[in-house]
């Protein structure tokens, strides 16, 4: 099957996206160690709506970084310490770091005020392996359910290094066309030749199992990759090297345009490694910019009507598209949406 074109663009896509996909699924926003003592946050957008991780006295919690006064933001996205409460940034209201509403700054005598009302909006956060993810959906199926297939393939081949170092790249093209592009490897031998010097091009696989998409190919003597790849539904990926991994967030960021976010853990000892791992990840998110926003205006010129999927190769595209096509059959609560 393909999605019809006009998935791919349009404002009324993106809201749908995000209303239907985007914010239902558990969302990459961070690693524990960004979250060490106590007031560490993390701010940031998943599906068009403003969030917040902090590790409060309890561990780890998640809300919607929206005051309840008039809609002031609690932090400004990014990382930091906010102490031992939440302040938000228009009117001083108070929170304490399990959302309870400590003070309602000189707010005066609202006849029926009860500030145990108006407590921050919760969602879901929940680890694996160090990687902290949020849900807005309350009733979502565990994370755990999701990461399983990758825990039985992967038990030993995600080693327990830190953070190393974090990088974003723009390109201009909605999100669902990079997603796409990295579900096959057809498209290896065009736009990434280089890649053959690293891995076997000829014996790239893929297979699905659960909710995550496995490439595997046989890595070669001396080379950075190593020849593994998993990408988990809607839009992230772990991208394997021989001395460590880096977590690829894929956000949707407009309708044309989408922010890769790469999260770097590597051995600090291997700095050769980690500066010639940089380059090989440039060039290819180069190629990919390239080839995916040629992509995009292409489909957003009117000419290209949907095709044919390759049965050999973009078994993966296939399974993607009918994802996002049972998302969008039902209503799409569009007022909920940013």
């Amino acid at each position: 099957m393909m999605l019809p074109v006009e998935l791919y663009q349009g404002e009324e896509a993106l809201k749908a996206d995000r209303a239907r996909i985007l914010r239902r699924t558990w969302q990459f926003v961070g690693h524990v160690s960004m979250l060490a003592a106590k007031g560490d946050y993390i701010a940031d957008v998943v599906g068009g709506a403003p969030v917040v991780v902090v590790r409060n006295d309890e561990g780890l919690a998640a809300f919607h970084n929206v005051c309840r006064h008039r809609a002031g933001g609690l932090v400004a996205d990014g990382t930091g310490n906010c102490g031992g409460q939440f302040v938000c940034r228009y009117h001083g209201w108070r929170y304490m770091l399990d959302g309870r509403l400590r003070s309602a700054v000189d707010f005066g005598q609202a006849p029926g005020f009860d500030p145990r009302n108006f407590s921050l909006y919760p969602i879901r956060v929940d680890t694996w392996r160090g990687m902290v993810f949020v849900n807005l959906d309350m009733a979502a199926a565990p994370l755990a359910d999701m990461m399983a297939p990758l825990d039985r393939r992967w038990a030993a081949d995600l080693p327990e290094f830190g953070l190393t170092e974090q990088r974003t790249h723009h390109i201009g093209c909605n999100w669902k066309t990079y997603v796409e592009n990295y579900l096959e490897g057809y498209h290896l031998p065009m736009v990434h030749p280089e890649f053959d010097e690293d891995i076997v091009v000829s014996d790239y696989q893929v297979e699905i199992e659960g909710e995550i998409v496995f490439h595997a190919a046989p890595a070669r003597d001396g080379s950075v990759n190593a020849g593994l790849w998993a990408w988990m539904w809607p839009n992230l990926a772990i991208n394997t090297y021989r001395h460590g991994y880096m977590v690829e967030r894929m956000t949707a960021t407009g309708p044309d345009s989408t922010r890769l976010d790469y999260f770097y853990f590597f051995d600090p000892a291997r700095t050769a490694e980690l500066a010639e791992m940089f380059v090989v990840s440039d060039r290819v998110t180069a190629q990919d910019k390239d080839i995916c926003e040629m992509v995009q205006r292409n489909l957003a010129a009117g000419v290209y009507r949907p095709g044919v999927l390759s049965p050999k190769h973009e078994a993966g595209i296939a399974w993607f598209q009918s994802r996002v096509a049972e998302h969008h059959d039902g209503p799409t609560p569009l007022a909920a949406v940013s």
